[in-house]
């Protein structure tokens, strides 16, 4: 039997009371129904909610479930080497932009998070030089941010028990505990009169005005909906061909009495290494991969921990879990409308990463646009936005899903009967004309799923680190029952005979 270490809801999830909202069922109107409750849709739905809108949101499972509960906890303008990939790519206008974007995420959130108690806390951000090699890399960074118009610093050392070779470093950024501050926004939320129903996977949305969201147990109809599923759940306005999804990997762990990094720090090259603390554990991200990568297990979890073993006095690693991403072709978020010229179906992805500070400016630019303000960063986050300088990158995009969708349809078939699948293992068996995945859990009981996506059919592939099936095309995941773990897709995977 596996005696692996278990990977387990993140450090932010303990010793939170969970919301108690119940499914939705039966019939309700609503002037705007938001769906997903995450940072985009819970900060969307209680801006709304302050301007007069009456708002229903519908969560797939509870709040903080998703990426929004699964982070780093850092709320920062400074974001890894976001400005000098930006620059490579955008013009100096459209940079400063974004970090304008980010600064005012940023304060944003400090001044939704004043009132709630999440243990939200000033700190410097900083993207540092793990090795000579990255010294440059951080030095293009300086530059870039400086340039955008963000108050950085050079800094030769960090509070980091390692050698760094330099660090571009951006005082008063914040850090805070993600679910407590989701859990707030919620109970702020309906206890100013919105209606909040969780346990409520949406399953399609109507075509035509006023818009009805469908769930296995009811509707909500709406003037204007919005979609801040993290990964867009409806396919018109073809987000699936502009945005690439990715995975990344946490683990919580207590300390020897040394003191902790108060920098939010992370490297520059890759992998990175993602540090913060929150009280006596140290927290520490990285290990990222696109969503369906072949040879995925629970290396992951084991590198960053050999990682912090190696430079910290490491008494017990205490948590372990992970979070995906959707990353727009072009580098920055898509939000406003779904489809071009539409002023009643909003979306909000693409926040790569940085999600508390860009998801919650981008709930300001839904909230100013649905009730008919001026907002000066839509322009910035518009999902229409084309700029030929990033066709390249989305050319290549669509043609890695492609041999993705192809290739594993005409990849051989292992031919050993299911008896042989190793404990906690899996392996991909014939099932008829197709394909299926039969994993073996550590009881000895076999599990078995049909491998072709419910999202646009493509094949799916194991990951060992989550034991979950994974969409190489468009992020969508499934447990070894097949029940959806991410979405775009929304519909369960059939199971199969093993």
């Amino acid at each position: 039997m596996s005696t692996r270490p278990t990977v387990n809801p993140s450090l932010w999830s303990q010793d939170v009371p969970a919301t108690t909202s119940e499914a939705l069922s039966g019939r309700h109107t609503s002037h705007v129904v938001v769906i997903g409750g995450g940072i985009a849709g819970l900060t969307t739905a209680l801006l709304l909610l302050r301007r007069g809108f009456e708002v229903a949101l519908v969560e797939a499972e509870t709040v903080g479930s998703g990426a929004s509960g699964n982070n780093t906890a850092k709320v920062t303008a400074l974001q890894s080497t976001k400005y000098s990939t930006l620059t490579r790519s955008h013009s100096a206008a459209t940079v400063a932009a974004y970090a304008s974007a980010a600064t005012a995420g940023v304060e944003l959130l400090s001044t939704l998070a004043e009132p709630l108690d999440c243990d939200v806390r000033r700190a410097p951000a900083a993207t540092f030089a793990l090795t000579e090699a990255e010294r440059d890399i951080v030095r293009s960074e300086a530059d870039a941010a400086k340039k955008a118009g963000l108050a950085v610093e050079w800094a030769e050392e960090l509070d980091l028990p390692f050698p760094t070779y330099g660090a571009v470093r951006l005082h008063d950024q914040l850090v805070l505990h993600p679910v407590k501050y989701l859990r707030g926004l919620a109970a702020a939320f309906v206890a100013e009169g919105g209606r909040l129903f969780e346990h409520s996977r949406v399953l399609s949305v109507s075509n035509t005005m006023p818009f009805e969201a469908r769930t296995a147990g009811g509707t909500v109809r709406a003037e204007h909906l919005v979609v801040a599923t993290h990964y867009p759940i409806l396919d018109r306005g073809l987000f699936f061909a502009r945005l690439d999804a990715e995975r990344s990997y946490c683990v919580a762990m207590r300390l020897h009495g040394e003191s902790l990094p108060e920098d939010l720090s992370i490297s520059a090259g890759s992998p990175s290494y993602s540090f913060g603390r929150h009280g006596e554990h140290l927290v520490l991200g990285g290990q990222s991969h696109p969503v369906g990568d072949r040879g995925i297990d629970f290396e992951r979890y084991t590198a960053l921990t050999d990682f912090a073993q190696k430079y910290f006095d490491v008494a017990e690693v205490v948590h372990r879990w992970s979070a995906q991403d959707p990353h727009a072709y072009d580098g920055l978020p898509m939000v406003g409308s779904y489809l071009p010229g539409a002023l009643r179906l909003w979306v909000a992805t693409g926040f790569a990463k940085w999600g508390l500070a860009m998801a919650t400016i981008g709930a300001e630019v839904l909230a100013d646009r649905i009730s008919g303000a001026g907002n000066p960063h839509a322009a910035l986050f518009s999902p229409h936005r084309l700029s030929l300088r990033n066709v390249p990158a989305l050319v290549r995009q669509n043609t890695k899903t492609a041999k993705d969708l192809v290739g594993d349809r005409l990849s051989p078939v292992d031919e050993h009967d299911t008896a042989e699948v190793p404990i906690d293992e899996a392996r991909v068996r014939r099932d008829g004309a197709g394909k299926k995945g039969v994993y073996r859990d550590q009881a000895g009981a076999l599990h078995a799923v049909s491998l072709r996506c419910t999202h646009l059919g493509c094949l799916l592939r194991f990951n060992g680190a989550e034991r979950s099936w994974d969409c190489p095309c468009h992020g969508s995941r499934f447990d070894v029952d097949g029940a959806v773990l991410e979405g775009p897709a929304v519909e369960p995977l059939p199971r199969r005979d093993p």
